[in-house]
């Protein structure tokens, strides 16, 4: 259930320039799903619309998020100066999430590209904790892309499986981006979640198209109300939208996580 609620500071760290990783108290943690994301308000009245970021991680008393995120412009330039004990208004929790069964037991892919390597981890973090039928563990391959050497949150996704980089300068793993890792690795999965750029999302539909296996990414969108109200976010699908009666689908609500196969991109 989407509500706006008050979230409290407990801390807030640089993980690499221009990249802020902040731990929020609040109820909404309570009711999170790995791929899930909350809208948050900058206090400048003049930035009146929320700013969605993902959700990276929640605690194991379910009391706080975590989110990572990118200075972007002057709503995130405002987050990126809040101090421990300061409140922020929230938006949440929004979006549907990854569908966590399909990856049970099986040999996953977990891929991020840049921002979108945070909410892998809390997928991650559950993939691990559960096991698939007749109690077969999950094997979990990270595959992450970044610009350069700051590779941030490869430690803790190193907690949970096996992790291979692909940085687009060649100073860290693969020299390419997240295909090129697998290719380089030979490296083979059941099913693929997924977060990050367009042109990224693009190539892992194609791979899982031509291995014959789901793949299921969450897009990344600029959004203005994050409910579905405004249309604002949408993708053409396969399948006609009851909302718009179009074949659109409203990435605030009805995604960010699609099945690959669903959606045109």
């Amino acid at each position: 259930m989407k509500q706006k609620t008050i979230g409290k500071v407990i801390s807030q760290r640089e993980l690499a320039p221009a990249i802020f990783d902040l731990w929020l108290e609040t109820e909404l943690a309570r009711d999170v799903k790995p791929g899930q994301f909350v809208g948050v308000f900058p206090k400048d009245k003049s930035t009146l619309l929320p700013r969605p970021i993902s959700i990276c991680e929640v605690n194991e008393e379910k009391t706080a998020l975590r989110i990572v995120y990118r200075i972007a412009g002057q709503g995130t330039k405002e987050f990126s100066g809040y101090q421990a004990g300061e409140t922020v208004q929230l938006l949440g929790v929004l979006g549907n999430g990854f569908p966590v069964e399909e990856g049970l037991g099986k040999r996953v892919f977990l891929m991020g590209g840049g921002i979108g390597v945070p909410p892998m981890v809390q997928l991650a973090k559950v993939l691990s904790s559960k096991t698939g039928e007749c109690g077969a563990a999950t094997v979990i391959q990270s595959i992450m892309g970044y610009r350069d050497a700051q590779n941030f949150l490869k430690g803790e996704l190193e907690r949970y499986g096996e992790v291979f980089v692909a940085t687009e300068d060649g100073s860290v793993g693969t020299k390419g981006n997240v295909m090129d890792a697998i290719r380089e690795n030979a490296l083979k999965a059941d099913v693929i979640f997924a977060c990050g750029p367009m042109p990224m999302l693009r190539a892992i539909k194609n791979y899982a198209e031509e291995q014959g296996i789901p793949a299921y990414i969450s897009l990344e969108e600029h959004m203005a109300c994050g409910v579905g109200a405004c249309l604002g976010c949408v993708v053409k699908t396969k399948e006609v939208d009851h909302h718009s009666h179009v074949h659109n689908a409203r990435i605030c609500t009805d995604g960010p996580v699609f099945e690959a196969r669903e959606v045109e991109i």
